[in-house]
């Protein structure tokens, strides 16, 4: 694989050869911002509401808290958070 720079200066258009190790790095890393992305979005849809906890604090039922404390442990191990 190539890129090909301009210097600006002058004009003059350097293409040059990208190192494997180079195109691997990247590869890596953008697979790695997909993971995160896509874990996150299905955490996110899977939480409970979070007016559910506030409710149950509000109306002092410690049952409905843990009830939600207990929903969103479960989407996390779920969708456990990738390995950086």
């Amino acid at each position: 694989m190539q890129r090909t720079v301009i210097d600006l200066s002058s004009g003059e258009t350097i293409v040059e050869q990208i190192p494997q190790e180079e195109i691997d790095a990247a590869q890596a890393a953008e697979a790695a911002r997909l993971a995160a992305i896509t874990y996150a979005k299905k955490r996110a849809a899977e939480y409970p509401d979070f007016r559910d906890y506030l409710d149950g604090i509000v109306k002092g039922d410690q049952a409905q808290v843990d009830a939600y404390i207990a929903a969103c442990q479960a989407v996390k191990a779920k969708y456990p958070k990738p390995e950086a």
